[in-house]
């Protein structure tokens, strides 16, 4: 499969087995895949795709958004835009790496792969981008999950697995 940058995919249950102890959003039961998450590529080792949660709770977030902004100049914790005509929370806080051999596939609509637009895409991933960095640089803890700790299991399982 290949994956493209800026579109939404989903994940496997086995996935979630090898990182059961971070705090990710589980998939749905009953065979609905849920949640879908936008992906890109990771800038220094590109076998790591970075994926974002996409969820419809927006008055919830909406809500978090404006007691961290009364705080902060920016808020990389979320994103608010449209899927499909409806207004979904991008939770960047919740990231986390994933390879390829986890995603089970992309997230279509009659035929077509469900498409955000072009600035909404570029606004998520420059502030995913920004969270990672900082993370990396160790300054913040933004994210939800341990996101180095995931990315170098990754990293090792891709080695060893080659």
């Amino acid at each position: 499969m290949k994956i493209e940058e800026g579109k939404l995919y989903f994940i496997k249950d086995k996935y979630f087995e090898l990182f059961k102890n971070e705090h990710l959003m589980q998939n749905k039961e009953n065979g609905n895949k849920r949640p879908c998450y936008l992906c890109f590529r990771d800038e220094k080792n590109p076998i790591i795709l970075w994926f974002i949660p996409i969820s419809h709770k927006v008055d919830k977030y909406k809500l978090l958004y404006k007691q961290k902004k009364k705080n902060h100049k920016t808020v990389l914790n979320f994103v608010f835009g449209n899927i499909l005509n409806e207004e979904k929370a991008f939770l960047i806080q919740n990231i986390f790496p994933v390879t390829e051999q986890y995603i089970i596939g992309k997230y279509v609509n009659k035929r077509k792969d469900v498409e955000i637009n072009y600035e909404l895409k570029n606004k998520i991933i420059s502030y995913a981008k920004e969270l990672i960095k900082l993370t990396e640089e160790r300054y913040h803890k933004i994210a939800f999950n341990d996101i180095i700790k995931m990315k170098n299991i990754l990293l090792e399982e891709n080695t060893i697995n080659v």
